[in-house]
C-alpha cells in the first residue's frame, strides 16, 4: 500500500471496531482485577517501581519504528496496542482499588470515561457554536442545573472550564474588573488553608506576595470571620486596595467549609467580591443530608465547582458560575472578527471563547450530562453521603483508640490523623516514615498534610466501593508500619483488625 493508502486504512471502521473490542475487554478485566466481586484486589494499590525505571521503559517504547504490518490474522497494531495498554495499567495509580484513599482524584464511572471516548472521537471545538453546536448546549444546560443545584439566583451564568485552577484564576480576574482601584495596588484576602491555585492566581494577575493577604482559621481550620477587619487593615498597611475574600467549601487539607453567611456579610457591607473555591465541597449541593454545609453559597459573586472531585467525572471538569450572568461575559470581551462576529442579536451565550481562556475546548460537559440523564442524580447524593458518612465514622472512631490524634472532625470526606503510640519519640519522623513503607508495600495509598507546624497522614475517602474493612485494614497497616520490631507486626495487625468492632477508649 501507499502511505496515502496506509493512513487511510487507520480511520477505518472495521478497524476501530477490533481496536474497540480489544481496549474495553482489556479494561473491563483490568476492572476484574482492581474491583473483584469478592476477596481481595489483585493489583496493588500503585506501581513499586522507581521513576527513573518507569522513564527508562516508556522512553524505549518511542525509540523504535513504528509498526504498521499485521500480526497473523489482526488488525494493524492490535498487538502493539494490547502491550501498551497492558504496561500502562501496571504503571499507574489504580483510583479504582478501595484501598486509593490518596488525593482528592476520583475513581470515574466507567460510562464517563466511555463518553471521553466519544467527545475525543467527535473532537468538536467550543469556541464557537457552529464548531460545537452539541457541546455548547450540553454544557448551557449543564450549568444551569448545577447553577439550581447550588441555589443561585435564575439570572446566573457561567462556563465550564479545565480544572479549579483556570476557574479560580478567571474569577479573580473578572473581580478584579468590577473595582475602582485608585491607583492602588490590588489585594485579595484568603484564608490560610485557600487553595494554592489562588494564591498563584494572584502572581498570574501581578498582584505579587503582597497581593495575598492571609486570614487565619478558627479551631475547626474554617476561616475566623473576626479576622477579616483585621485583615482589612493589613491591607491598607500594605498600601493595597482589597477587591475580594476568597472563601473555600471543603478545603484541601482538612475538607473545612467557611462560614460563607457571615463573610458574605462582611464582603457586602465592605463593597468587596465574594469568590468561593468549592472545587471539592461543591458536590454537596447533590446530597439532602450535607447541602447545609454549603449555606450561604447562593450569596457569593462567583463560585467554582469540580465534577472531577466527588462527582465520580474523569479529569478535568470545573464548572465557574457567576451570581449575576453578566459578569460571565465581561472578562475576556475583545475583538476578534476572525472567529467572533459583532452581531447584537446573537445570544452572547453561544460562543465561549469569548467567556475563558480557552479558544479550543474539549467537549468536557458531555459525561457529566450524559451520566445525570442514564443514571439521575440520586446516584451522587447517594455517594456524596455515603463517603462524608463513612469517614466521619472512621474519625470518631480513631478518636476512641488510645494510639491515634484526631486534631479536628471531618466535614466532608477528608480527614487527617496521627498514630501516636506511647513509645513514640519524634512523631513527624514516626507518620512520614509510616507513609514510607504503606507505599512501598502498594496496600494502600495515603498522603500527608503540614497542619499547625506538624505532620498529619491524610485520607480522601472517595471511591463508593471503600469500606470500614478496608479502612480497618489501613489502621492494622500503620500499626504494622510503625512497629519498631518487623516481626511484630502480626499483633498489630490483629488489633487493627479489631479497631472498629470493639475500640479502646481514649482519655
Amino acid at each position: 500500500m501507499t502511505d496515502a493508502e496506509v493512513l487511510r486504512s487507520f480511520y477505518s471502521p472495521q478497524l476501530f471496531r477490533a481496536q474497540g473490542h480489544a481496549l474495553i475487554e482489556q479494561l473491563a478485566e483490568y476492572l476484574e482485577k482492581v474491583i473483584p466481586s469478592e476477596g481481595t484486589p489483585a493489583l496493588p494499590v500503585l506501581p513499586p517501581r522507581a521513576a527513573s525505571e518507569v522513564l527508562a521503559d516508556w522512553s524505549a517504547h518511542l525509540s523504535g519504528e513504528p509498526i504498521v504490518e499485521r500480526e497473523p490474522g489482526e488488525p494493524a497494531g492490535l498487538e502493539r496496542l494490547r502491550t501498551l495498554v497492558a504496561r500502562l495499567l501496571s504503571d499507574s495509580n489504580h483510583l479504582h482499588h478501595p484501598r486509593y484513599v490518596g488525593h482528592q482524584a476520583t475513581p470515574p464511572l466507567p460510562l464517563a470515561a466511555l463518553c471521553e471516548m466519544i467527545a475525543a472521537l467527535l473532537n468538536n471545538d467550543m469556541a464557537i457554536f457552529e464548531l460545537g453546536p452539541a457541546a455548547t448546549a450540553i454544557e448551557r444546560a449543564l450549568l444551569r442545573l448545577l447553577s439550581r443545584k447550588l441555589g443561585l439566583a435564575a439570572s446566573s451564568d457561567g462556563v465550564l472550564t479545565s480544572g479549579g485552577s483556570l476557574g479560580n484564576l478567571t474569577a479573580l480576574l473578572t473581580a478584579r474588573q468590577q473595582v475602582a482601584t485608585d491607583g492602588l495596588p490590588l489585594a485579595v484576602l484568603a484564608s490560610e488553608q485557600v487553595h494554592y491555585s489562588v494564591v498563584r492566581a494572584a502572581h498570574l494577575m501581578g498582584l505579587g506576595a503582597e497581593g495575598i493577604v492571609p486570614v487565619p482559621v478558627d479551631a475547626d481550620h474554617r476561616l475566623r470571620v473576626s479576622a477579616l477587619p483585621d485583615a482589612l487593615r493589613e491591607a491598607a498597611r500594605r498600601g493595597r486596595r482589597p477587591f475580594c475574600v476568597a472563601a473555600t467549601a471543603g478545603t484541601t487539607v482538612t475538607g473545612a467549609f467557611d462560614p460563607l453567611p457571615e463573610i458574605a456579610a462582611f464582603c457586602a457591607q465592605n463593597a468587596l467580591w465574594l469568590h468561593v473555591d468549592a472545587a471539592h465541597g461543591g458536590a454537596a449541593a447533590f446530597s439532602e443530608r450535607y447541602r447545609p454545609l454549603l449555606g450561604g453559597i447562593e450569596l457569593a459573586d462567583s463560585v467554582v465547582c469540580d465534577g472531577h472531585k466527588l462527582l465520580l467525572m474523569p479529569a478535568p471538569l470545573t464548572a465557574l458560575l457567576f451570581r449575576d450572568g453578566r459578569h460571565s461575559f465581561t472578562t475576556f470581551k475583545q475583538d476578534a472578527a476572525y472567529l467572533l462576529e459583532k452581531d447584537s442579536s446573537a445570544d452572547p451565550w453561544l460562543d465561549v471563547a469569548a467567556r475563558t481562556v480557552e479558544c479550543t475546548k474539549q467537549m468536557m460537559g458531555l459525561k457529566l450530562y450524559i451520566c445525570l440523564s442514564c443514571y439521575g442524580p440520586r446516584i451522587f447524593d447517594e455517594h456524596v453521603t455515603r463517603t462524608f458518612d463513612l469517614t466521619r465514622r472512621f474519625a470518631q472512631l480513631l478518636r476512641t483508640s488510645q494510639d491515634f490524634e484526631v486534631p479536628v472532625m471531618p466535614s466532608a470526606n477528608i480527614l487527617c490523623f496521627r498514630y501516636r503510640p506511647a513509645w513514640a519519640g519524634d512523631l513527624d519522623a514516626l507518620q512520614e516514615s509510616v507513609r514510607r513503607k504503606i507505599l512501598a508495600s502498594g496496600e494502600f495509598y495515603l498522603v500527608k498534610a503540614p497542619l499547625g507546624g506538624e505532620t498529619y497522614l491524610r485520607i480522601t475517602v472517595s471511591n463508593p466501593l471503600t469500606t470500614e474493612a478496608d479502612l480497618s485494614a489501613l489502621v492494622a497497616a500503620i500499626r504494622k508500619a510503625a512497629a519498631p520490631d518487623e516481626s511484630s507486626g502480626s499483633p498489630q495487625q490483629e488489633a487493627g483488625a479489631e479497631l472498629l468492632r470493639a475500640p479502646g477508649r481514649r482519655s
